[in-house]
């Protein structure tokens, strides 16, 4: 008998404290109706914005949990990549991506490894290089502007042109996926949102969606982002649909937070519970643009 709630495999670090990375991943993906089976690749004590965090890399465990899997003939609707431990987890990761990966997977690879142009503390420079391994066999990549700049060798802009933001999102489906997408890519031309672009190379589109912009950032927005996507698109919305989803309730857990004040919140990172309900609800109205070619 068929499984009623599909699998995805979310291959991601797992914070003790603080929202990001499988503490949202989870839920998210839950809330949306489906099987969420954690790979850790990393435990940590908290997210990496707090001072002192303990971090136990779980490279040398990963093979033992995948041959398990393997042994066990699991099967995944879809596999969702974000935070690595260490660059070696890379070539299992990819193995693993190969042999669960079917013609109907999906596969989404968010290349978390740096923002505000630099490189995050736990992230060795060889990493760079070794996420395109990732980008060549996934259908969708999520990097953030920083990540897309390091990925493609170029200096990260404090603002994205409409003609340098396509240029990018070719070169990146050049790697290897059928559509990638830049989060927190603030667009030249608008400077007063909080934009997203996408771009699938099968129908050759390009795709903007956008917010109003919040004067704050939070820990882990990213990580929810990529998680409604992969979500969405796994329940047959189209790219601009899911793009937009996504945007919409990363908009939704900031403002639910924004209104705080921060000795109430003692943290940086979204109150996720009290959105998470949106997630259930239809999709009434959506807001993306296509961009001209």
């Amino acid at each position: 008998m068929r499984n009623p709630l599909p699998k995805v495999a979310a291959i991601h670090d797992i914070c003790g404290y603080g929202r990001c990375s499988l503490t949202v991943a989870i839920p998210i993906l839950a809330t949306m109706g489906f099987e969420v089976c954690p790979l850790p690749t990393a435990v940590l004590s908290s997210h990496t914005l707090f001072p002192d965090f303990v971090i136990m890399d779980m490279t040398d465990e990963l093979p033992k949990i995948i041959d398990h899997w393997k042994k066990m003939n699991l099967k995944f609707d879809g596999i969702y990549s974000g935070f690595l431990g260490s660059a070696r987890q890379v070539d299992m990761v990819a193995g693993f991506i190969k042999h669960f990966k079917t013609p109907e997977t999906l596969v989404v690879v968010d290349p978390v490894m740096a923002d505000h142009g630099k490189l995050y503390p736990t992230m060795p420079p060889e990493m760079v290089g070794e996420m395109k391994k990732l980008a060549a066999i996934s259908k969708i990549i999520t990097p953030n502007l920083t990540e897309a700049a390091f990925i493609l060798d170029r200096p990260t802009p404090e603002a994205i042109r409409e003609e340098q933001a396509k240029d990018w999102l070719r070169a990146l489906t050049d790697l290897g996926p059928e559509m990638a997408v830049i989060t927190s890519a603030p667009m030249a031309n608008r400077p007063t949102a909080s934009t997203v672009i996408g771009y699938d190379r099968v129908d050759n589109r390009f795709w903007i969606t956008e917010r109003p912009f919040v004067p704050t950032q939070y820990h882990g927005t990213g990580d929810i982002f990529a998680s409604v996507l992969t979500g969405s698109l796994m329940q047959g919305d189209s790219l601009p649909v899911a793009m937009d989803r996504s945007a919409q309730f990363v908009a939704t857990t900031i403002r639910a937070t924004f209104g705080y004040r921060e000795s109430e919140l003692g943290h940086h990172e979204v109150l996720l519970e009290r959105a998470l309900n949106t997630l259930t609800t239809p999709v009434k109205n959506t807001f993306y643009e296509l961009l001209s070619d």
